[in-house]
C-alpha cells in the first residue's frame, strides 16, 4: 500500500473545543528521527496552558455534560469516536510514523486498529458494569455505587503515542471523567488530532483536553495541579518518580504509573520449535525498534540449546530489515532522536567494554539518510550483572544469558528492579505454570511473546508498576470511585 501525501499537522494546543496558541507564545520543534530534519513546530504549553485545560476540564465535569450523561450516551458517542477514528486511521497513522520513526506497517496493521478496538472495548462495557447491593439485614439497605474520579490527567510516552492515548483516554471516558492529556514532546501530532477527532464525534467541548509541551514544565505542572483528581503516567520509572512526590506535595491525587522493564525471555532445555522461539525473541526484542518498555531484551537460554538458537536469531534477522519508516517493507526505523542514538550505541559500547560479545550488529547504519539507525545487535556471553543485562536500553538489543537448570533460570529472571514481562518457552505444561508463578511480572507469555489484549490487565511489579493497571475493566474501575450509600429503613 503506497504511503499517501503528507496530512496537515495540528501543533497547537486543544482546550476546551479550540485550538490555542501557548499562552507564552513559545514553540519547539519536532523532527523526523528517519532524516534528523524537522517536521513542524509545536505550542510549548507550560503552567498557564495546563491550568487553562484542567479550568475547561472542570467546569465540563462540574456542570455534568459529560459526567451525568446516560450510560447508552456516552456509549454511542465513544462508539462514533472510534467510528471516527477508524476512518481516519491512515492520517493518524503516518502522523505517528512520521514523528516516532515507526514503521507505516506497524501502525497501520497494529497501532491504529488496537486504538479502535480499545476505545469500542470501553465503549461497550460502560452499560456493562453494574454496581452492587450489600447484604444487610432487614432494617438497612447498602448500595455500592461507582462514580468518576473527576479531571484525570495523562502523561504519554513518545513510543506509541495514539495507542497509549487510548489506553489513558477510553476507560477514563467511558467512566464519565474529563482529561487533560500532556502527550510527550517528540511524539504530540497524533493525540491533538484525535482530540480534535472526539469532538467532532460528539464529545463535549472541555471534556478531553491535549496540551502538547515539556515534561519539566508541562508535565509537572499537571502532576502538581491541585483541581486534578488522578493522573495516570507512561514512562521511565526515573520520571515517573517525580509523579508520586509531586502528588505527595500537592493534593494527593491519585496516581498511575506504568514504567520501565527488562524483561527476561526464559528459553528452557525441552523449548518447542527453535525455529518458532527464535521467530518470537527476535519480535520481542526488536519490535518497536526495542522502545518498548516490555521489550524482552534479556535472553536466557538453556545451555544444552544455545548455539543452535543463536545460529537460528542470526538467520532469522533477514526479516528485519532496517530502513525508511515510510516503506511498507520496513520492520525497523530510527531512534527517536539523537540524544537517544548517543545512548543506545553507548550501551553497545558498554557491553563490548564488560567482556560480553556481539554476535550481530553493534554499530549505527544508515548514516547516509541523516536518521538515527542501529543495526540489530544480538550479544552473546553476556552476565546478569553487566549493564546491558541490568538496565533498560529501549533499542534493538539481544543480550544472551546462559542458564543450567530451571531453578537458576528463575533466580536470573528475577534478578532485576523491574517486573513489567516475561516470556517462558517449554513443552512441560507443569513446568510452564511453575516458572510463571515464580517470575515476578505483571503479563508472562507462555510459548509467545504476548502483552495479551484489551481484556486482560497490563502493569507491572517492583519498579515497573504503581498504583493500578492500563486495559481490562481494571483500568475501568481505577477511574472510578466507590461510594457507599446507606439507607436506615423504618
Amino acid at each position: 500500500m503506497a504511503v499517501a501525501a503528507l496530512p496537515a499537522f495540528r501543533t497547537k494546543a486543544f482546550i476546551d473545543g479550540e485550538f490555542r496558541d501557548a499562552a507564552s507564545g513559545e514553540t519547539f520543534v519536532t523532527e523526523n528521527p528517519a532524516t534528523g530534519r524537522p517536521l513542524a513546530s509545536v505550542a510549548a504549553g507550560d503552567t498557564a496552558d495546563i491550568d487553562a485545560a484542567v479550568g475547561a476540564a472542570r467546569r465540563a465535569f462540574d456542570d455534568g455534560r459529560w459526567s451525568k450523561r446516560a450510560p447508552a450516551e456516552r456509549k454511542r458517542i465513544l462508539l462514533d469516536f472510534a467510528d471516527l477514528l477508524e476512518s481516519n486511521a491512515e492520517e493518524l497513522a503516518l502522523l505517528d510514523s512520521l514523528e516516532a520513526g515507526k514503521p507505516i506497517t506497524d501502525c497501520r496493521d497494529v497501532d491504529l486498529p488496537d486504538t479502535v478496538k480499545t476505545f469500542r472495548w470501553f465503549a461497550e462495557a460502560i452499560d456493562k458494569v453494574f454496581d452492587s447491593v450489600a447484604p444487610t439485614g432487614q432494617d438497612a439497605l447498602a448500595l455500592i455505587v461507582r462514580e468518576p474520579i473527576g479531571v484525570v490527567g495523562a502523561v504519554l510516552p513518545w513510543n506509541f503515542p495514539i495507542l497509549m492515548a487510548a489506553w489513558k483516554a477510553a476507560p477514563a471516558l467511558a467512566a464519565g471523567n474529563s482529561m487533560v492529556i500532556k502527550p510527550a514532546e517528540l511524539t504530540s501530532l497524533s493525540t491533538i488530532r484525535m482530540a480534535e477527532l472526539a469532538v467532532e464525534a460528539g464529545l463535549p467541548e472541555g471534556v478531553l483536553n491535549v496540551v502538547p509541551g515539556l515534561g519539566e514544565t508541562a508535565g509537572q505542572a499537571l502532576g502538581r495541579h491541585m483541581n486534578v483528581d488522578m493522573l495516570s503516567f507512561t514512562g521511565s520509572t526515573e520520571v515517573g518518580r517525580f509523579f508520586l512526590k509531586y502528588a505527595a506535595e500537592s493534593n494527593l491525587k491519585r496516581i498511575t504509573l506504568e514504567m520501565g522493564g527488562k524483561s527476561p525471555q526464559v528459553v528452557l532445555a525441552d523449548a518447542p520449535d527453535l525455529d518458532r522461539v527464535a521467530e518470537q525473541v527476535l519480535f520481542a526484542g526488536l519490535v518497536n525498534m526495542g522502545e518498548n518498555c516490555s521489550c524482552g531484551s534479556r535472553l536466557l537460554v538453556d545451555r544444552s540449546v544455545r548455539d543452535d538458537l543463536v545460529e537460528r536469531l542470526v538467520d532469522g534477522l533477514k526479516a528485519w530489515p532496517v530502513g525508511d519508516p515510510q516503506d511498507p517493507e520496513t520492520r525497523l526505523g530510527p531512534m527517536i532522536e539523537r540524544p537517544h542514538l548517543d545512548k543506545v550505541l553507548g550501551y553497545i559500547e558498554a557491553g563490548r567494554a564488560e567482556g560480553a560479545r556481539v554476535v550481530t550488529g553493534g554499530e549505527r547504519t544508515r548514516t547516509d539518510s541523516g536518521g538515527y539507525f542501529v543495526a540489530p545487535t544480538i550479544f552473546d556471553d553476556v552476565r546478569n550483572t553487566m549493564r546491558i543485562a541490568r538496565e533498560e536500553i529501549f533499542g534493538p538489543i539481544i543480550s544472551l544469558v546462559p542458564f543450567d537448570d530451571e531453578d537458576e533460570a528463575v533466580t536470573l529472571a528475577n534478578q532485576t528492579n523491574y517486573g513489567l514481562a516475561a516470556s517462558v518457552y517449554t513443552t512441560n505444561l507443569d513446568r510452564a505454570i511453575r516458572v510463571s508463578r515464580a517470575i515476578k511480572a505483571g503479563t508472562v507469555g507462555v510459548n509467545a511473546y504476548s502483552e495479551g489484549d484489551v481484556t486482560t490487565p497490563f502493569g507491572g511489579f517492583k519498579e515497573s508498576g504503581f498504583g493500578g493497571r492500563d486495559k481490562g475493566l481494571e483500568a475501568f474501575d481505577q477511574y472510578t470511585e466507590k461510594k457507599t450509600i446507606w439507607f436506615a429503613l423504618g
